[in-house]
């Protein structure tokens, strides 16, 4: 009975590996190209020296996805958990680095609203001051 059990069992464990592999290399060369896409916007940000604050984080930001895209194709091909937890250790520095970054753009958004908001008072004053 127990033979009949392991034998079912293997089938299945194949399929949902070869799915899961599937799933993973499909995945590995979407964050490969999320990674150069990042790359190139930093490389074009940081064009401008304004935009260089948030351009060069993008760019290292990149550098760790396309990392960690390589180490999730390595560990698909050899199964080798260290790959695994290189993976998982680049993504989660690019995810930090995409949570600064975002910070970043946030702080930036605040002041391009308060300089609008300024510009927009002191010329509607001089309008006023004029009539």
């Amino acid at each position: 009975m127990s033979d009949v059990t392991e034998q079912n069992y293997q089938p299945q464990n194949t399929v949902i590996e070869a799915a899961f592999s599937a799933l993973i290399i499909k995945m590995s060369k979407d964050m490969n190209f999320l990674g150069i896409f990042l790359i190139i916007g930093g490389a074009l940000s940081c064009l401008f020296i304004i935009y260089a604050v948030v351009g060069i984080p993008a760019i290292f930001a990149g550098i760790r996805l396309r990392e960690s895209a390589e180490a999730f194709k390595n560990y698909t091909y050899n199964n080798d958990p260290l790959y695994l937890h290189q993976a998982i250790e680049k993504q989660s520095r690019y995810f930090f680095i995409y949570k600064v970054l975002a910070i970043v753009y946030l702080v930036l958004i605040a002041i391009a609203i308060l300089i609008f908001i300024i510009v927009i008072l002191a010329g509607s004053t001089a309008i006023i001051n004029n009539y």
